[in-house]
């Protein structure tokens, strides 16, 4: 018998609700991960206000929120042995995991797209009423189902850098080699968020000959400066698209990029971002997830200049194992620790997204 805490969510504009329950055990093939952060990413702020509705992804509540998470193996259910890569687990070894779940055996499955599995589950749509409850990130354990994902952290690698390495970094990885993001090429990062921030370092990581961060937080144009970006643009000071579109112009020598990420998450930054690619460029779409939206599109700039729109949902979960190995490599030269330095006890979750809806805090993180 495990118990532990869960941050109950009830419905969007309630708050959250602790409460303990129990799991009468760990079945064949599971492994119960004891929660040690958990990140609070944007998604998880569109849910909490219903905005990205769970139950759209086949979702039900209550349910427990949250997904960018590091844990320590707490049980291992009968047949597991190891990671993905083969390492010996055991209790207490430091994990981490893709939040979604593919069957491994359907045709996306089979073509390499795991994460357009035609049976694809994830945390955040589980009950949060009815075993196994450790459905969210936002408890004292998470129950992982047979067949997972799972990749063990290096030792040197802290909790507190990889706690963002399942959601936000191995996304943007993902993203920049979907589009196949080359040595010498320029790269615009619209959104200077955890995500925004990690494009940065992993497009510099690549080789972008120069990297322009946009964002209008004094704090996040400092950090994406600190993570690699060559120029940033501040959108209080180039307050119309036509400006900041000109200076993306001017920083790239008259050619335009040729990649922009949006990580914004808001539909009008769209028509803007495919304006400041050049010929070929290509533009990889991560930030609007909220169903409905629109923006005004002049197709004849799409088509007389060659570009691409790449829509990028999840990640090969076999990226992150790639995630973890970046941050091996560049925690000592990057400040990956900047990104979650708030913390906030499971009991104050209320009062931490609170905190991250009004942007005080970069990568605010529940730590139970």
């Amino acid at each position: 018998m495990y118990k532990g805490r869960i941050a109950r969510f009830d419905a969007p504009g309630l708050p959250f609700e602790i409460e303990t329950v129990s799991l009468p055990e760990v079945a064949p093939g599971q492994i119960l991960i004891r929660v040690s952060r958990t990140n609070i990413c944007g998604s998880d702020v569109h849910a909490w206000h219903g905005t990205f509705a769970t139950r759209g992804l086949g979702g039900q509540l209550p349910t427990v929120l949250g997904h960018e998470m590091v844990g320590a193996v707490e049980a291992l259910g009968d047949g597991v042995h190891t990671d993905s890569n083969g390492a010996p687990l055991s209790i207490g070894t430091r994990v981490v995991f893709p939040y979604f779940f593919c069957c491994h055996t359907c045709r996306n499955c089979l073509a390499g797209r795991r994460n357009a599995c035609l049976n694809l589950k994830m945390a955040m749509l589980g009950r949060a009423d009815e075993p196994p409850y450790f459905v969210g990130g936002y408890g004292d354990y998470f129950l992982l189902p047979a067949g997972a994902v799972v990749y063990t952290v290096p030792d040197s690698v802290s909790d507190d850098v990889a706690a963002g390495a399942n959601c936000a970094l191995s996304q943007v990885m993902y993203g920049l080699e979907r589009v196949d993001q080359q040595l010498g090429e320029h790269v615009v990062v619209q959104g200077a968020g955890a995500l925004g921030l990690y494009a940065v370092a992993v497009a510099k990581a690549r080789g972008a000959a120069r990297v322009i961060a946009i964002d209008g937080v004094p704090e996040r144009l400092e950090l994406a400066t600190a993570f690699g970006a060559d120029a940033v643009i501040d959108i209080n000071e180039a307050s119309t698209p036509k400006e900041r579109i000109k200076a993306v112009r001017t920083l790239t020598d008259g050619r335009g990029a040729d990649v922009v990420v949006e990580v914004v998450g808001h539909p009008s930054a769209i028509e803007e971002g495919l304006q400041m690619l050049g010929q070929f460029g290509r533009y990889v779409e991560i930030g609007n997830i909220n169903v409905g939206k629109t923006f005004e599109f002049d197709p004849s700039r799409f088509v007389f200049s060659n570009k691409t729109m790449v829509g990028v949902s999840l990640y090969d979960p076999e990226v992150l194992s790639r995630a973890l190995t970046f941050l091996e490599q560049y925690q000592d030269t990057l400040p990956f620790d900047r990104l979650a330095a708030a913390c906030y006890s499971l009991d104050d979750i209320n009062d931490a997204f609170a905190a991250a809806e009004g942007k005080r805090d970069v990568r605010a993180s529940i730590v139970p």
